[in-house]
């Protein structure tokens, strides 16, 4: 057991100006706020705070310098069997998310949670010595309710529909996270589609102070358990890496509705979180609120308990935000104050110690058995069982007080002969309960009486659960009318505008009109495909989902090169080592053999690179399929809010984009968003939609020609 310091490091966002200064050896972080004239001329307001930290990260270091400082320490002592946390704690838009998770553009971006998951798996496959197990969980805390983000039962479009997680606490004041699943993941490619998957979940929107704001605190949790090869001891430890909302002022931000309910939460668990860091730095404290909130009871053994914690705090360098960084800084120094005691967990393996006593107990008998000349098997055969009877009975019957009942030095008989007094002494208790008491015997008269009234009750069930399906029948028959009144009224309001008179003049004109009505399911599907295709094109994340594809498609060629060059240099080798050798040496043997080993060495390299390009290529697929699942979400999202506000109120938008994706793709006159020269007589309006890029020109006159009685 070691005592340990929590330690702090600060991380700065962009560049440091003005009131910021940071000291030649870079942990120190200094401010200077000069006095306003406006509070007049006695003022006390301080004006210089300086803050130290293990290390400070200006806006110019790069995620790797990050992690071999601040992470690489911790995971390493998880490999060793001690628990560890890393947390990142500031103000909302301050990096602390790009800090823990990582940016989706690049793979340089990697953040902490995928470069640790990285640096354990190459440490397995060096390691030959331990075997080790990987178990993750990821816990997100949304308004003071848990949810699992990796439930493999739930397939959620909804965060409520998510699993909720309940806090348990055993007599020891052990926490017990009730609902929340744990997945084995065998590769890194597996912890990182668990990674991907819970950060699909997640709850992020939209805030004034950050476009994609976490809303809620997420814990992403490692379990690791190691074991040496044939021993009975195992070593588990965690490695909770905790990635906490952001503070911020509802006066500044001006949110409001479900933002600042969302607020509200965020502060008042970081109240609560500073509440126990306060309490913790104080020696004479001997109270800790660690049940105030959700959070700070999963953290209970990260925060003074068995755990080595690290805290990364993110400041934004502005001069807006000097309030907001000041405190972030007051809070680490108080987190600098607190003291873990980490302890090795180590442990025996139940399975393997229950084997190993089964063993010692077959050697035991096996000894037994060369010592008295006779095998026992672990049940009484029946002669025995009878002959124990006898016995028994013998000396029950015998009234005599000194009488022994002699069955040898058999723990067998023994245990066989006490279960045999217990049941008699339970019998004897029965026979005098049932002679002390009187039971009255219930007359023929009564029997009768309560055969009737069972009768009775019979008959009032079954008339009620006839009732009861009458009544369900009668409900499934009004909601089916309701229905098919609701699906008539909204086929009357959609031909609202198609003319009796017109339709039948154009029966004799032509065909069209019952041809585009026939297959007018088919000319919707497509026409919501063409909207796809302009809405992705449009959309902002189109570009770095080329330049990714761009990347992958290079990393697959580079690949394909070198995957050449190994073999190359395999068979340049197998060649070279098939040559007959010679026993007096030969200046061109020596040759032959320095160039095998200069090939060996190339292909050693060649293939460690392959090895790391193919890391990189799977890094990227995933961000791909991030990228295109969150695609089709915001498409999913548009399509459904644009077709409520047509039916809604907008029905001149309603009918354009009827005509756009029924009508349009069959009139000469349909014109592309960078077609904007294409015009056509006698049109009645123009109507452009400029949001997504659609373009509806003069429609009426395409209208009159495709299908007569439609009008705008």
């Amino acid at each position: 057991c070691s005592e340990l310091h929590l330690r702090p490091f600060l991380r700065v966002s962009c560049v440091i100006s003005g009131v910021y200064s940071v000291e030649d050896d870079g942990s120190c972080l200094g401010f200077v706020v000069p006095k306003d004239l406006a509070d007049g001329f006695i003022n006390n307001k301080r004006e210089s705070y300086k803050f130290r930290f293990q290390k400070i990260f200006d806006q110019s270091a790069k995620q790797e310098e990050l992690f071999d400082t601040v992470a690489k320490p911790v995971a390493d002592s998880v490999l060793a069997g001690y628990n560890g946390t890393i947390f990142a704690y500031g103000q909302t838009a301050s990096g602390k998310t790009f800090t823990i998770t990582g940016g989706a553009e690049r793979y340089s971006d990697r953040g902490i949670i995928p470069r640790t998951l990285s640096y354990l798996y190459q440490h397995f496959s060096q390691d030959s010595t331990m075997a080790y197990t990987i178990h993750i969980s990821y816990l997100e805390i949304y308004n003071e309710m848990g949810f699992d983000l990796l439930d493999p039962k739930h397939e959620a479009s909804r965060l409520e529909d998510l699993p909720r997680v309940t806090i348990l606490e055993d007599p020891d004041q052990n926490i017990h996270l009730k609902n929340l699943s744990l997945q084995q993941a065998g590769n890194e490619k597996e912890a990182l589609n668990l990674l991907f998957l819970g950060d699909t979940n997640r709850m992020i929107a939209e805030t004034p102070m950050n476009q994609a704001s976490t809303r809620s605190h997420c814990i992403f949790t490692i379990h690791l358990c190691g074991r040496e090869p044939g021993s009975a001891t195992l070593r588990r430890s965690k490695l909770h890496l905790v990635d906490l909302a952001g503070s911020e002022r509802v006066g500044r931000t001006g949110a409001g509705g479900q933002h600042f309910t969302e607020s509200k939460y965020i502060n008042l668990s970081l109240h609560f979180l500073e509440q126990v860091i306060i309490a913790l730095s104080e020696k004479s404290r001997s109270h800790i609120p660690y049940r105030n909130s959700m959070m700070t009871s999963v953290l209970r053994d990260s925060l003074g308990g068995n755990c080595m914690t690290t805290m990364i705090a993110t400041v934004s360098a502005e001069k807006r935000n000097v309030d907001e960084s000041i405190s972030t800084c007051r809070f680490a120094q108080r987190v600098a104050l607190i003291k873990n005691e980490a302890w090795l967990n180590e442990e025996l393996d139940p399975a393997l110690l229950i084997a190993r006593l089964k063993k010692e107990v077959q050697l035991l008998k096996g000894e037994l058995a060369m010592v008295t000349g006779e095998q026992r098997s672990e049940k009484l055969s029946p002669q025995e069982i009878q002959r124990l009877g006898e016995q028994l009975k013998v000396y029950l019957d015998d009234s005599d007080s000194e009488a022994m009942l002699d069955v040898g030095p058999d723990m067998r008989k023994i245990c066989h002969c006490f279960s045999e007094l217990k049941k008699l002494l339970h019998f004897y208790f029965f026979q005098t309960m049932v002679c002390k008491a009187t039971p009255d015997i219930p007359t023929p008269e009564e029997v009768k009486k309560l055969k009737d009234m069972l009768v009775q009750r019979d008959n009032e069930i079954s008339i009620l659960v006839s009732m009861l399906k009458k009544e369900k029948k009668r409900v499934q028959d009004a909601v089916s009318t309701a229905g098919n009144m609701e699906a008539q009224s909204s086929l009357q309001s959609s031909t609202a505008n198609l003319s009796d008179e017109s339709l039948k003049g154009s029966e004799d004109l032509s065909p069209l009109p019952r041809l585009l009505q026939r297959k007018k399911g088919l000319e919707l599907s497509v026409g919501r495909q063409e909207a796809f295709e302009i809405f992705k094109r449009d959309h902002k994340d189109q570009l770095t989902i080329e330049d990714n594809k761009a990347l992958l498609k290079l990393r697959y060629t580079e690949a394909k090169a070198l995957g050449e060059k190994v073999n190359s240099a395999r068979n340049k080798v197998r060649v070279m080592g098939n040559l007959p050798e010679s026993e007096v040496p030969d200046p061109m043997e020596e040759k032959l053999l320095a160039q095998i080993e200069e090939e060996k060495n190339m292909y050693k390299n060649t293939f460690g690179k392959l090895k790391g390009m193919k890391t990189e290529i799977e890094h990227l697929q995933l961000l791909l399929e991030k990228q295109k699942f969150k695609l089709q979400k915001d498409f999913e999202d548009w399509w459904t809010h644009e077709a409520g506000s047509m039916q809604v109120g907008k029905p001149l938008l309603f009918k354009s984009i009827f005509f756009l994706f029924t009508c349009a793709p069959h009139c000469s006159c349909y014109e592309s968003p960078s077609d904007q020269q294409t015009d056509c007589p006698d049109a009645g309006f123009d109507l452009v939609n400029r949001k997504y890029g659609l373009t509806f020109r003069r429609m009426s006159s395409c209208a009159a020609q495709l299908r007569p009685g439609i009008y705008f």
